[in-house]
């Protein structure tokens, strides 16, 4: 079980002067995980860990002797191009090489290990960052309950919520092809939509591009086909969080998706943030699951443990932001939609990885499963702009004066994520970003 420990400290303070900035994402509390090459050099990706302004550079850091002893296999693990290799050796491998980064960049280990870092350091700003893992298969799910419950009373006002949703955590499986990098630009979809129920389906550029603000979660591990995943076990098979853009072709979906669910609305594009934030980093901002209303059923006993129920859900932070081509020519700042936090999930992210291997499924080291958009009980925190929106009829007042319904061409779409707590360091997740492109 994890637990908060040394590396937590908010007292401890880096020799990279950048991570000791109030505010910074990156203190050398946080240390996620990435991976990068440097612009205009054909080295090939490598591993890195965020601090400050910098990435410490894990290959150069192996080669350099840093990563001895108990520490050699997951020395070599950093060697590869992705974080799969690091991610199959599980949460002691993972604690193991937090605290010896750690150690590595903490300001009382100055005069003895500055030198010999120093070196592995790379700036951000002449990084290129990769997608984290090579992503076998991507599972995305409908786990907030105001989310569902919205969209839900558009179709259905009478019934939002059908009558599985308390029981079951709803998802299907994705395309993990077409995954992309944050900053990766996002070309608007063609696809077959019926705007008016009078009319034929036409084919077209869709009409209704929509974001969903999402959080994603890395498996270590995994499972063995025909298995299961105990829900007591879950955190020695999470490595960690992103933030997930799960952008969708409204009309498309609203045609396509019975009775099999999303298809190509989805397909076309992924975005997802570079750095993951470690369950371990996570650990002094967990919260209770979401407390259910009277009258709703307990999850069921495969679904359910004290540890989930005290310390199952997360308060991250999250933020989503506009900026349309016009805002960037008269450089106005990108402007906040929304705002919530992912401890409003009905479903926490441990139930939603047992329940995915409760059948036997097979996960495997890199897969991503995310959690659906991330909606709050208020119209500030609804997570994507069909809701904002409200289907088109609430329309969105941009700081120029535009309005949006859905997304235009140019327009970027920003998120932000964080956890902050009194008493604690702050620690980012950083952002994930994506431009429309004309279809």
């Amino acid at each position: 079980m994890l637990a908060v420990n040394e590396t937590h400290d908010p007292e401890l303070r880096s020799w990279v002067e950048s991570a000791n900035v109030a505010g910074s994402d990156f203190p050398i509390q946080n240390l996620p995980f990435g991976v990068f090459h440097r612009a205009l050099t054909p080295e090939p990706a490598r591993v890195g860990v965020a601090i400050g302004d910098r990435i410490l550079d894990l290959r150069l850091c192996h080669r350099a002797g840093l990563f001895e002893g108990e520490l050699a296999q997951v020395g070599e693990a950093c060697l590869s191009a992705s974080l799969n290799r690091l991610m199959a050796l599980g949460q002691t491998s993972w604690s193991a090489l937090r605290r010896r980064v750690g150690e590595l960049l903490r300001d009382d280990r100055r005069r003895a290990l500055q030198k010999k870092v120093e070196p592995c350091l790379v700036h951000m700003a002449e990084a290129i960052m990769h997608v984290p893992s090579e992503i076998g298969d991507y599972t995305d799910f409908y786990a907030s309950i105001f989310h569902a419950t919205n969209v839900g009373s558009m179709m259905r006002p009478d019934n939002p919520l059908l009558p599985n949703y308390k029981y079951v955590p709803i998802g299907y499986h994705g395309r993990a092809s077409s995954i992309v990098a944050s900053g990766t630009p996002v070309r608007r979809p063609c696809g077959q939509a019926r705007p008016d129920s009078t009319m034929e389906p036409i084919v077209g550029p869709s009409r209704r591009l929509d974001y969903e603000l999402e959080v994603g979660f890395f498996v270590g591990p995994g499972n063995v086909l025909g298995t299961a995943i105990p829900v007591a076990d879950i955190e020695s098979h999470l490595f960690g969080a992103c933030l997930v853009n799960d952008w969708s072709a409204r009309d498309i979906q609203a045609w396509e998706y019975q009775p099999l669910g999303p298809f190509l609305a989805k397909s076309f594009a992924t975005s997802v943030s570079p750095w993951v934030v470690t369950l371990e980093a996570l650990e002094p901002f967990r919260v209770p699951a979401l407390i259910r209303p009277d009258g709703d059923p307990e999850p069921l006993p495969y679904l359910d443990d004290a540890r989930q129920r005290e310390r199952g859900g997360v308060d991250l932070r999250l933020e989503a932001s506009l900026s349309s081509e016009r805002m960037r020519a008269a450089k106005v700042a990108p402007f906040v939609v929304s705002r919530n936090s992912l401890r409003h999930l009905y479903w926490t992210p441990g139930q939603l990885l047992t329940h995915h291997a409760s059948n036997g499924c097979n996960l495997r080291p890199g897969d991503l499963i995310a959690s659906g958009t991330v909606s709050g009980p208020t119209r500030e925190s609804r997570g994507c702009l069909l809701e904002l929106a409200w289907r088109g009829e609430q329309p969105v007042t941009l700081p120029t004066g535009e309005t949006r319904t859905f997304l235009e061409d140019g327009d970027e779409v920003i998120f932000r994520g964080w956890c902050e707590r009194e008493g604690w360091v702050r620690i980012g997740v950083g952002e994930c970003r994506g431009v429309v492109l004309p279809a």
